[in-house]
Formats: structure tokens, C-alpha cells, sequence
């Protein structure tokens, strides 16, 4: 039985997480942290920091904020606890911390977790090494209007997993809003719109010389996200110290 800590637990992935986790038989739920705890009414054990969490438990899946970093590196470090970070709107700071803290624990972090995500990084690195420059690559992507930052953590792994093929030579346009100059060969143009309740929509726009070639992945729900968390948790579990992600998960 894998002992299962979701911080973010109040949040929309952290619910979703849950419900999937109470219809398994080889899982259980035994602690939440998040900082609403104290408007909490149900039967989990919730608490505002993971310091206080006293339990034993096997994995922690994240999805919370990016403030939350450093209490959860500390607890889990000092206990040897694995970590699941699905956590979005990190810098380089952030993922530093990451890198420094998988010296010590087996850590797998995804700004996606959805397998068909991964599966469009593959193919949108084989196009550009097959259309190379005579193709001007655009990506746009939709989340509900709930969604902190943007452009999405999804986006920025879309752009930089295409621009190793061009080894790393691409600049990112955020927007053309305040352009006044034509489009330039050197570019990966990056939208982000927001609205409704769409859970998130990428695009990636290949165009050419009178072709367009267009590859997009479709999430209907939180769900997608949340099994590839935890599939991710009964991965990362039995694994050395390190930092992994979905290509170690899927090449395993």
C-alpha cells in the first residue's frame, strides 16, 4: 500500500489527485497539506505546513505553489521522502533547488503530467529537425481563467524541447501586442489566452511557404494530469536519488 501526501490538497488538482487515489486498492491517502487547512471540515488530516506533518508516508505529490519549495525540500530530505512535483510557474531559482535537493532524494518533476504532453514533445522536435528553418513555429496555449501564471509551464516545455534542435538559438515572443517590426527567423512566438473553465489546450503552429502544419493536445479534464502524478509516484518511489521526468518514466 503506497502511503500517499497531496500538498495543494485543497486545490483543484490536489481534489482530483484524491478522488482517483480513494477508488485504488493499492494507495491511500494519508495526510494533505495546504495553506486553507484551517477552513478543512472532512476526515484527512490537513495541516498548513508539511513540517507538522508527523505520519509516516512514502511520496509526496505537489501541486501547490512555488513558494512552498523550500518547507517541502526540508521535510523531505530530513525524512527521505520521495517527491512528485506537478507544480507550475517555477524559475530558475526554483528549479536549482531541485537539482540541489535530488543530490539527497529521488525527485520526478513535470510542469505536465500528462503522457500525451510528452508524447508532443517528441513530435514537435522531430518536425523542426525535419522542417528546420524554412518554417516559422508558433505556440499557443488555453487554460481557464482561474490560471495564475502565463504562459503556461507546458509552453515553455514545448519551446525549449524545439529549440535544442536549433541549439538553443531561438528567442521567445511573448505576444506581438507591442511589435511594430515584421516577424524575425529567429523567433518561437509564445500565446497565452485565458477563459472559461478550459482545463488546457497546446498548439504548436509550423508555417511555411504556403503549408501550415499544426500539432495539438486537448485535455478534457484534470484527470489526464492526475494519473500521470500518479503513475509518477509508483515510479519515483523505488528509485535512487535524482531528478527524473516523464522521458526517464516512459524510457523506463
Amino acid at each position: 500500500m503506497l502511503k500517499v501526501v497531496i500538498s495543494g490538497y485543497l486545490g483543484q488538482m490536489g481534489q482530483t489527485i484524491s478522488k482517483l487515489i480513494s477508488a485504488r486498492e493499492d494507495m491511500e491517502l494519508v495526510g494533505g497539506i495546504d495553506k486553507n487547512a484551517s477552513s478543512y471540515n472532512g476526515n484527512i488530516d490537513i495541516y498548513e505546513n508539511i513540517l507538522d506533518f508527523n505520519k509516516k508516508c512514502d511520496v509526496i505529490i505537489d501541486f501547490s505553489h512555488p513558494s512552498s519549495i523550500d518547507n517541502l525540500i526540508n521535510y523531505a530530505i530530513l525524512n527521505n521522502t520521495p517527491l512528485v512535483i506537478g507544480t507550475t510557474g517555477y524559475g530558475e531559482k526554483e528549479i536549482d533547488k531541485l537539482k540541489e535537493a535530488s543530490k539527497n532524494i529521488p525527485i520526478f518533476y513535470s510542469a505536465n503530467m500528462s503522457l500525451g504532453i510528452n508524447l508532443i514533445l517528441s513530435l514537435v522536435s522531430k518536425a523542426a529537425s525535419i522542417l528546420g528553418e524554412d518554417f516559422d513555429i508558433e505556440i499557443i496555449e488555453k487554460h481557464h481563467n482561474k490560471k495564475i501564471d502565463a504562459p503556461s509551464g507546458t509552453a515553455y516545455m514545448i519551446a525549449n524541447e524545439i529549440n535544442k534542435v536549433f541549439n538553443n538559438n531561438k528567442s521567445y515572443t511573448f505576444g506581438r501586442h507591442t511589435k511594430n517590426n515584421k516577424r524575425t527567423p529567429d523567433e518561437i512566438g509564445i500565446h497565452a489566452i485565458r477563459g472559461g473553465t478550459i482545463v488546457g489546450e497546446h498548439t504548436v503552429l509550423f508555417a511555411g511557404l504556403d503549408e501550415i502544419i499544426e500539432i495539438k493536445h486537448s485535455a478534457y479534464s484534470k484527470n489526464v494530469f492526475a494519473k500521470g502524478a500518479l503513475t509518477a509516484a509508483e515510479f519515483i518511489v523505488n528509485k535512487e536519488k535524482g531528478l527524473y521526468n516523464m522521458k526517464d518514466m516512459i524510457n523506463k
